[in-house]
């Protein structure tokens, strides 16, 4: 089987995707500045025809920070105002985007909005962290700081000096994956990860997967080279099924946790998480004893495919803490 086309390598959501789609309107976007709020704002409403240029293009050059709310929203009330006041706090070291999500639907269905409020912190291009619900200030201020952090190890400018034209420009489209000659959205400027990206490009795990590996040795723990690695060994798992025969025996026998489990790799890997780790509850949910400990396992590997923070991974972290617990 070969590497699923619709998989991201270095983030949950690839928001770069949606800029084959925005392309239209990106001139318009970029000369508005954005809907509700100055072109050098810290606040600003983004709608769907400005989100290519407000949200993934100046995440190449400042943290934005989405905000999805709803008029309905109570707890969005609550929320919003701490964000407003962080961001003015900032002063262009972040920027704060705001998205009715009844006023764009587009925009709910591809950031797979469940619920909300939804907070997503948006890093060179990329998701890399979020959380639901409105927590308190003093939360909310100590995960501004992890973005801040994440941002330093992405190699992205903070601060409101930093401009989109202090980036390399070679006069060629934003690449990414499967775009040969260009480092990933949000990939940190880092020879090995340059190899590492080089190697998918090239169909070689083994390398990749090596390249990640001597990251870690040298910085343990390191965010992107953990969940790269992650991500080639899914993509490793996924290339040696047969997915025809893999979904049969899942639907035959609903209780066989390994046919589950591949099934599971399939789901994420071509973009439907939610999915995967539904099944994966589902089984542990049947199961008992060590079918139960596989379940658990294989779903705990796959959370790891994901930048920390992701709230699909948080919710079904929060099934799975029900399940055992």
């Amino acid at each position: 089987m070969q590497q699923p086309r619709d998989f991201s390598l270095y983030g949950a959501v690839d928001l770069g995707a949606r800029q084959a789609a925005a392309q239209r309107s990106q001139q318009a976007a970029a000369r508005a500045g954005g809907q509700g709020g100055s072109p050098g704002g810290n606040v600003m409403d983004v709608t769907e025809e400005t989100f290519n240029v407000d949200v993934v293009e100046r995440s190449r050059s400042a943290p934005v920070i989405l905000d999805l709310w709803a008029e309905w929203c109570e707890p969005c009330k609550q929320l919003s105002p701490v964000l407003e006041k962080l961001a003015a706090e900032a002063d262009g070291a972040w920027v704060l985007a705001k998205v009715d999500i009844d006023a764009n639907p587009q925009l709910r269905a591809a950031l797979q909005v469940q619920s909300i409020p939804m907070v997503m912190a948006v890093v060179g291009g990329q998701v890399v962290d979020g959380f639901l619900g409105a927590m308190p200030e003093a939360q909310v201020r100590q995960w501004l700081g992890q973005v801040m952090q994440v941002a330093e190890q992405f190699a992205v400018p903070q601060g409101a000096g930093s401009q989109p034209g202090d980036q390399p420009d070679d006069g060629q489209p934003p690449r990414g994956p499967g775009m040969p000659g260009g480092r990933a959205p949000g990939m940190p400027a880092d020879p090995a990860f340059d190899e590492a990206q080089q190697a998918m490009e090239r169909g070689d795990l083994d390398a990749a997967a090596a390249a990640f590996e001597r990251v870690l040795a040298a910085t343990p723990g390191h965010p992107v080279a953990a969940v790269g690695l992650a991500q080639v060994d899914l993509i490793r798992r996924v290339s040696s099924y047969d997915e025809g025969q893999v979904r049969r025996a899942a639907a035959e026998h609903p209780g066989d946790v390994e046919a589950q489990a591949q099934v599971a790799d399939l789901e994420v890997a071509s973009g439907r998480a939610e999915e995967g780790f539904d099944r994966l509850l589902g089984a542990i949910r049947r199961t008992s004893g060590e079918d139960r400990e596989r379940a658990r396992v294989a779903l705990v590997s796959l959370f790891e495919v994901f930048p920390p923070g992701d709230p699909r991974v948080a919710k079904a972290r929060a099934a799975l803490s029900s399940l055992l617990f």
